[in-house]
């Protein structure tokens, strides 16, 4: 065996071990690393204000208003022009964001324990659909539904955790997919497996009922509320691979709606972008084709892990939102095998005879095959302050790939 092939099996072999638990939630400045009082985390590779996509920048607006920075558009915008926020991709805090991905120093987030190896990864907690920061959206009920979580949500949320103790998110994820999740677009077993976990620890917060109510009422109608969970477990496993050298295992996959980038365990610290591409999209009612923005979000670190679109044997409804058939969602599944080194051990997939998803992303076989991660995802307007306008499928760009593997040669020769 070469040592790329041993490299890479000792990287799958630490992120098959990794156990991944939620063990509170927390405040990002008080717990994820170089937080700083100006500081926004942002999802996908590094980006500077003036290339930000419509999305992003309204979500930087939405936050700075939040955080109390500015009181209007025109101020947070003068903030960000003048260089007055620090920005910052999530992934280089051991952090992840869905969409446009920002975390402020006041929000809050669940904090994930790797139980295996010890590292941590962290996300904010999810607003729902429809016009909320992490599609862009900055509104007045936008900023009022961030208050209203951070005032009722994360204090009950933080007591249930006291009580829970260590929450096993693998186990959770585990369970889901033979429960017609992918993990990705469709998160409805998983929430409802997590609210299941936590209602006996809520109630015995002894918090005020009407507030358990509004609570559980919220994160209940949200099929989407074990996302925020589902990333960092997944950043969790997928860090305990990396730095692994002579490794070509993609650790992250993500997008910031104006580059897509990779990072390859054996590549530390670099970052590997091209331009983000244009789902195509299903639409919610009221909006067309044309409206979309590009892909956007730290979630696909789902399908790094080898999820979302990876395990759409098990969700043949995401695939269909445009259009597909439960084959062609086998068919999308069956292709992933061919880019990747592994089968997880624990994330299976009923339709295919129980066979393991797809695990290990090889730099090497994408560029040699042509086959590109297949990504299920949401999708933002194009212009900042609107919201989402749909759910979409999309491909990751080559470019990445192609530069991974040449700066992989130049350092390992």
């Amino acid at each position: 065996m070469g040592k790329i092939e041993e490299a890479n099996e000792e990287a799958v072999k630490k992120i098959l071990e990794a156990k991944p638990v939620a063990i509170g939630v927390k405040k990002a400045r008080d717990v994820i690393p170089g937080m700083t009082e100006r500081m926004l985390l942002h999802a996908g590779p590094p980006i500077e204000w003036k290339q930000m996509s419509g999305p992003t920048r309204g979500a930087v607006i939405g936050a700075a208003i939040f955080e109390g920075w500015a009181d209007k558009e025109e101020g947070a915008v003068k903030l960000a022009e003048r260089g007055e926020i620090e920005f910052t991709p999530c992934h280089d805090h051991d952090a992840v964001g869905p969409m446009a991905g920002v975390i402020s120093p006041s929000m809050s987030v669940y904090v994930v324990e790797n139980q295996e190896h010890g590292n941590k990864a962290y996300c904010n907690l999810n607003e729902g659909l429809g016009k909320v920061l992490r599609y862009g959206a900055y509104s007045a009920e936008v900023i009022d539904k961030l208050k209203w979580m951070e005032e009722e949500m994360a204090p009950l949320l933080t007591e249930a955790f006291k009580r829970s103790g260590p929450i096993d998110l693998k186990e959770i994820i585990s369970k889901a997919l033979h429960m017609g999740d992918e993990c990705h677009c469709r998160n409805v077993a998983t929430s409802l497996i997590f609210l299941k976990t936590m209602i006996p620890h809520i109630i015995e917060t002894g918090f005020d009922g009407e507030v358990i109510s509004r609570v559980m009422k919220f994160m209940g109608d949200n099929v989407l509320t074990f996302l925020n969970l589902l990333m960092p477990a997944c950043k969790a496993m997928l860090d305990a691979g990396h730095g692994i050298e002579y490794s070509t295992i993609v650790t992250t996959l993500t997008r910031n709606g104006t580059d897509f980038g990779i990072r390859v365990s054996g590549l530390p610290g670099q970052w590997f972008t091209a331009p983000a591409p244009t789902p195509e999209t299903l639409f919610f009612p009221g909006f067309k084709k044309g409206d979309e923005g590009r892909d956007i979000g730290d979630s696909a670190i789902a399908e790094t892990m080898g999820l979302g679109g990876f395990a759409s044997a098990n969700a043949p409804a995401v695939v269909q939102v445009v259009g597909g058939t439960p084959q062609d969602a086998a068919n999308y599944s069956r292709e992933m095998r061919e880019i990747t080194v592994a089968k997880h051990t624990s994330f299976t997939m009923p339709f295919m005879n129980f066979e393991g998803t797809p695990l290990g992303i090889d730099i090497r076989k994408v560029v040699e095959t042509g086959i590109l991660p297949f990504i299920n995802t949401g999708v933002a307007h194009k212009e900042p302050g609107v919201g989402g306008v749909g759910f979409g499928l999309v491909r990751a760009p080559m470019d990445c790939f192609k530069k991974a593997l040449k700066a992989f040669a130049e350092k390992y020769g």
